[in-house]
């Protein structure tokens, strides 16, 4: 007789654990009360945890305890201290879930409002709160084996979207390659490998949503931290095997007659291949091609020059002056890392940042939390809901400008004035009497109107070092020795950093891609690219983009959440394909162009748009923005449950 092993735990679900009291309530200091508190409920099967007095009292991004005083802290861990006894000496049994009307409560909760029911799918979705991937692929197994082996898929880049299309592919059964220019995976934590380099979305939530977080060590991980996380993704789901790296993507090319693609690939040493795929997943990214300024005498530099996505770690800076040419997002944390390091640092910094308090950005995870993680059932979960919630752009009325509202470009609106108040209180409580500095770091475009950075106070106190110099006034040229701004100062340097970003405005670029009729994308595109909800453009069909144009987050999420969706998409348009007996899918020309007219009204709307903001990476030369997202996170998450048949031309 057949015998079956035990059923395999919840994955959310804690490792069962035999710590004594005192052990428990030790570790119970460190962890969220209010996430704690909704995790009780799932040990307990008792929802009063979450209807009594003890609640958090305020919602802030990164605030992870709702602003509770500590006594109410303390009888919350004292309680649940004790029924976490209860449930050790139990075995470790749950109970029954809680039902989901307890679920939308238990939001509520951990809001601290009333979480609209039209928005709980998508977290209790995120959540997984049952174990299973709410977005693993089922219809593989539908397939015949010769339409599955017809339908062979080349995934270009091996970052987080392509290690999750290849998650998925694999699930589907359909043979693909992942092709990878750099020796690993990662992406843009394979690159950008400066001194301190770390992710401005909480850990907890820049993380697949199918996967326990319990192995983060800092809130906002680290660079080598972050690459670790893809390797072991990439090997947990065997995806090695169906990569290639150190091998780039120079072009892909329709091929009508066939319905396929041809896809051209280079390796290292020169060498060229071509491979066979039925589709295409593009998953560049768009930070990924470093964009380094026209600055006369670049290359008379007698000494080190490097971009900041390619630190040359064969350079010792320790000891040098140091010029730092931009200070954007990697500037931002490269300039408070080397600071005590080198001899001086000048700063050259084009448009201050807008940024706000986070004082969890450089904090460890404690033990305690990371042995609730680990241990507490569900109460990962809950703190990624935490991490999740308060920037999870559930509108998009703060970033929209108010054509009733003027006062000279710096603010779009009563809202975003008040915005800029917040930043700039915090700006100003770090710089004290120095009204140089101040007038130099505070933006005077309005308040995230560009990519807002955090700041756990780093920032402001590297520049006020002795060593340390922030020049804003714009650079003429470079010599062998230095920097030499347009007021003829001459900067010293040993070594010049370019931390001036990326090539964001040129999706796909430098691949030569042609669909129907050979036509060039980058010609259809020119410097306005569109795509289908970022993903789909009409006369190449059987291409997908992941973080396409205009599906950059700039109000909140995570870009790996937002390739959740994608690939989700992706994958039911390839089902929907194979399933009903097709080779190939193609947005249609009036789904497409109707989006993009949508698109183009309502970004034109948005405080990213607005003629004061200048020298933004996402704007194109012409002042117009394709690049970033101007839906709320929910209505994006819903267009991308399924691929809508009614948009879709199948062949």
């Amino acid at each position: 007789m057949a015998t079956t092993g035990p059923p395999t735990r919840n994955p959310h679900a804690g490792v069962p654990f035999t710590d004594d009291d005192t052990t428990i309530a030790a570790m119970l200091e460190d962890v969220s009360v209010p996430a704690l508190m909704c995790a009780m409920v799932h040990v307990t099967g008792d929802p009063e945890w979450v209807r009594g007095d003890i609640r958090p009292q305020g919602l802030f991004l990164n605030e992870y305890q709702g602003y509770m005083p500590e006594e109410m802290k303390a009888e919350a861990r004292r309680r649940a201290a004790a029924a976490l006894a209860r449930f050790r000496d139990g075995g470790c049994a749950l109970p029954p879930p809680p039902a989901p009307a307890v679920l939308h409560e238990m939001m509520t909760y951990l809001a601290c409002a009333d979480v609209d029911p039209a928005v709980v799918p998508m977290f209790v979705t995120d959540l997984n709160l049952d174990g299973a991937d709410a977005y693993a692929i089922t219809w593989g197994a539908d397939l015949p084996a010769e339409v599955a082996a017809d339908a062979p898929v080349v995934v270009i880049g091996a970052g987080e979207a392509g290690l999750l299309a290849g998650i998925r592919l694999r699930e589907a059964g359909l043979p693909f390659t992942i092709v990878e220019k750099n020796a690993g995976p990662g992406g843009t934590w394979f690159e950008n490998r400066y001194p301190g380099a770390r992710v401005d979305v909480g850990s907890h939530f820049y993380c697949y949503s199918f996967e326990p977080a319990d192995h983060w060590t800092e809130y906002f991980s680290r660079q080598p931290e972050l690459q670790e996380y893809f390797e072991r993704v990439m090997d947990r789901h065997d995806l090695r095997a169906h990569t290639r790296f150190g091998t780039e993507v120079t072009a892909c090319t329709w091929d009508d007659g066939a319905g396929r693609w041809v896809v051209e690939v280079r390796t290292l040493d020169g060498g060229t291949d071509t491979l066979d795929a039925r589709f295409v997943i593009s998953c560049v990214g768009s930070l990924n091609r470093a964009k380094w300024p026209d600055i006369p005498g670049l290359a008379d530099f007698a000494g080190p020059v490097f971009h900041s996505s390619a630190w040359d770690h064969s350079v010792d800076h320790r000891g040098t002056r140091f010029a730092l040419i931009g200070a954007g997002a990697s500037g931002f944390q490269i300039a408070p890392t080397i600071a005590d390091e080198v001899a001086h640092l000048t700063v050259f910094q084009r448009t201050a940042q807008w940024m706000f308090p986070n004082p969890n950005y450089h904090l460890p995870v404690p033990a305690g939390d990371t042995w609730a993680m680990r241990h507490v059932p569900f109460y990962g979960r809950w703190f990624r809901f935490l991490t999740f919630y308060p920037g999870s752009g559930l509108s998009i009325e703060n970033s929209r400008v108010d054509p009733g509202y003027d006062d000279g470009g710096r603010a779009v609106s009563a809202g975003n004035e008040i915005t800029r108040q917040l930043f700039t209180a915090w700006i100003e409580s770090q710089v004290g009497d120095d009204p140089d500095l101040l007038a130099k770091v505070l933006p005077d475009y309005p308040a995230t109107g560009k990519r807002t950075l955090q700041d756990n106070g780093s920032w402001l106190t590297c520049l006020q070092k002795p060593n340390v110099d922030l020049v804003r006034t714009g650079i003429e040229r470079i010599v062998p020795d230095g920097v030499v701004t347009t007021d003829g100062v001459h900067h010293p340097a040993d070594v010049v950093c370019l931390a001036t970003g990326f090539r964001h405005t040129e999706f796909l670029w430098p691949m030569e891609v042609r669909g129907r009729a050979g036509r060039r994308l980058h010609d259809v595109w020119g410097d306005r690219p569109a795509a289908h909800l970022g993903i789909t453009v009409p006369d190449f069909p059987n291409l997908f983009c992941v973080y396409g144009p205009g599906t950059n987050l700039a109000h909140g999420g995570s870009l790996i959440f937002q390739s959740e969706c994608q690939v989700n998409y992706v994958m039911d348009a390839i089902g929907r394909t194979l399933g009903g007996g097709h080779r190939v899918v193609e947005v249609t020309r009036a789904a497409h162009d109707a989006y993009v007219d949508r698109y183009r009204t309502e970004i034109a709307q948005m405080v990213w748009a607005h003629p004061s903001v200048t020298h933004s990476h996402y704007k194109n030369a012409r002042g117009e923005v394709w690049t970033v997202s101007p839906w709320p996170i929910p209505n994006y998450w819903t267009w991308t449950r399924s691929a809508d048949p009614g948009d879709l031309a199948f062949a």
